[in-house]
């Protein structure tokens, strides 16, 4: 029975391009989990979308004298293009800005409001009398409290990963005049956190044995030397989803509250889009679907505590507001699977400096699978990585031409030449044959088991070794040789190789797709392993959107051991991966910086 498994993914902000730190984050290790649970023929539904309300929208609309909406809009259509570029499969990469979000939004908060998980508070908020407004967190900066980084946001400091009291920073300076700003009184909603504490810990020990420790640390650690506190989920602002209550319509729900819920509102508008309305209850109302939700480290607080408080404290009560007949609890997240940080050439990236290596840049230059493999191998799994141009240069050409690339195309190559398109006939396999099969064929279960459980470094490094193998078994048969003089030896070599490679072809299939598709048709097959990506445009009230979908229609791809039978004609090849010159190194690295 096929599992249903959602693949929740980080929205990026709408405010900025995305860089290779982003992808590693993210992005990439979403797609490649997503493509491995395809393969094994489960029920996948992979959503995000661009984050349309965050305050760093507004405040590089303000600098440019822009309106929120056009700084969204252009930045949203620059991550559709990436995404595409990168084979990164969304079955719906849509927006935040969408009438249908605004009202999975009010109902979520509606419900969390009649279940009793929500009061009304005065706080002490920053205000700027220079600009004549209370200021969104995010338009206050100082020092931590607690690390004493000079830059923290006042609601989160990026160093040291805590959220913030933002009434406790030290020397607060507003981001758009540099202004002082000083305190004063605001009233707001709060999500009692407190109340709902108890089944947020239970539900975090339920996880302790395979979730990440550094999404433990900061999740259920907090709760057991901090505990929880209500937070504010309503601010002073005219750009987001107006607050569903009367009286409040100067205010709107606090990003942070309502981007979450854009996994769930993006299901509900892809079964929308399907035809099928209810269809997102199949992940979100399903005990025994899996939901994922892949992040960086800077997101796991309000992943891993914030947002299963929404889950629970708004069940029962968001059927009714939603208007569905059926009520059932939410499902809440499997597994967190965060990662650390990437760095680059040393240092941290920094958009502002330059100091990155951007997305849609870097694929003018380069093929997505190379970005793709470079960064699965350095992903910042346990720890902060680097990228590093010139291991970047060497992996390519060491590992995934040489390696790989090489072995599938001088095979095939040699096949096609001196078989005439044809999967020769064995005869009689041998043990070292039989033994190299029985290894490969292991690899679904290695390999798998290691993307299972989101070790996706470790489950390509093992495909990796798989390959290099088969390389062993033909430096030991030697076909190119044998067949001067035993043509039927060398054609068994070619057909245990040729089914090697098939098999690694499936293996590397959520890694690198663009080239394992190309070797898939090489071996003759005529469908395909994955689906097929497209954009819509899409009307709702607020407007048209375009969305990023994709199609699972023409994907007959299995995680499966080769079937190739002998005799099967196959397609003549070319190489899967291009070789890089070694100046591309310098060449890169005088590019970085102002």
């Amino acid at each position: 029975m096929p599992e249903s498994i959602l693949v929740a993914v980080a929205w990026p902000y709408g405010n900025t391009e995305i860089h290779v730190g982003n992808l590693a984050g993210s992005y990439l290790p979403a797609d490649i989990y997503a493509r491995y649970q395809r393969l094994k023929g489960n029920s996948v539904l992979m959503v995000s979308g661009t984050d349309s309300h965050g305050t760093p929208i507004t405040v590089r609309a303000e600098a440019e004298n822009k309106t929120p909406l056009e700084i969204y809009q252009h930045f949203h259509a620059g991550f559709l293009e990436l995404f595409q570029k990168m084979g990164l499969t969304y079955d719906l990469f849509t927006s935040t800005h969408t009438q249908n979000h605004f009202k999975v939004s009010q109902a979520m908060f509606t419900a969390l409001l009649k279940n009793g998980f929500m009061y009304k508070e005065t706080q002490l908020q920053w205000y700027s009398p220079s600009q004549g407004r209370f200021l969104p967190d995010r338009y206050v900066e100082g020092t931590c409290y607690i690390c004493g980084y000079n830059n923290a946001r006042s609601d989160q400091c990026d160093k040291c990963g805590n959220l913030l009291d933002a009434t406790k920073l030290i020397n607060p300076r507003t981001r758009i005049d540099g202004s002082i700003p000083e305190l004063r009184e605001t009233e707001h909603y709060f999500l009692d956190l407190s109340k709902l504490e108890p089944e947020i810990e239970a539900f975090l020990k339920a996880r302790e044995s395979y979730w990440r420790p550094n999404v433990l640390r900061q999740s259920l650690g907090q709760i057991q030397t901090e505990g929880l506190r209500g937070r504010p989920i309503t601010r002073d602002l005219e750009w987001g989803i107006p607050v569903p209550v009367e009286g409040w319509d100067k205010k709107c729900l606090y990003v942070w509250f309502e981007a979450v819920i854009g996994y769930l509102s993006a299901a509900i508008e892809w079964s929308q889009i399907q035809g099928d309305p209810d269809a997102w209850r199949s992940w979100w109302k399903n005990q025994d679907a899996k939901v994922l939700h892949f992040i960086g480290k800077d997101n796991i607080p309000f992943h891993a505590i914030i947002w299963p408080a929404e889950l629970l404290g708004a069940d029962g009560a968001f059927d009714e507001e939603f208007g569905c007949e059926e009520q059932a609890p939410f499902v809440l997240p499997y597994d967190v699977p965060a990662n650390e940080f990437l760095n680059l050439e040393g240092q941290k990236i920094s958009g502002s400096r330059n100091w990155a290596v951007w997305g849609l840049d870097f694929l003018t230059r380069y093929d997505p699978d190379a970005l793709r493999y470079y960064l699965t191998m350095i992903m910042p799994e346990t720890r902060d990585s680097d990228w590093d141009w010139n291991e970047f240069y060497h992996r390519n050409n060491d590992e995934l031409v040489a390696t790989w690339g090489n072995l599938a195309n001088r095979v095939l190559s040699f096949a096609y030449k001196h078989w005439e398109g044809v999967v020769p006939d064995p005869g009689k396999l041998e043990k070292e044959d039989l033994d190299l099969l029985a290894e490969i064929e292991k690899g679904f279960d290695t390999v798998g088991a290691e993307l299972e459980a989101v070790r996706l470094r470790s489950a390509l490094n093992e495909a990796m070794r798989l390959a290099s193998e088969v390389n062993k078994y033909l430096d030991t048969t030697a076909p190119w040789f044998t067949i001067k003089t035993d043509k039927e030896k060398a054609g068994r070599a070619v057909f245990v190789a040729m089914k090697a490679i098939d098999s690694l072809s499936k293996l590397f299939a959520p890694f690198v797709p663009f080239s394992s598709e190309k070797l898939h048709t090489y071996l003759g097959y005529d469908d395909q392993l994955f689906g097929e990506q497209y954009t819509k445009e899409l009307d709702d009230n607020l407007g048209t959107h375009t969305a990023l979908l994709y199609d699972p229609s023409k994907a007959k791809g299995d995680w499966k051991p080769s079937n190739l039978q002998p005799g099967t004609r196959f397609n003549q090849p070319s190489p899967l991966f291009k070789k890089l010159d070694e100046k591309i190194v310098e060449e890169e690295r005088q590019n970085l910086g102002e």
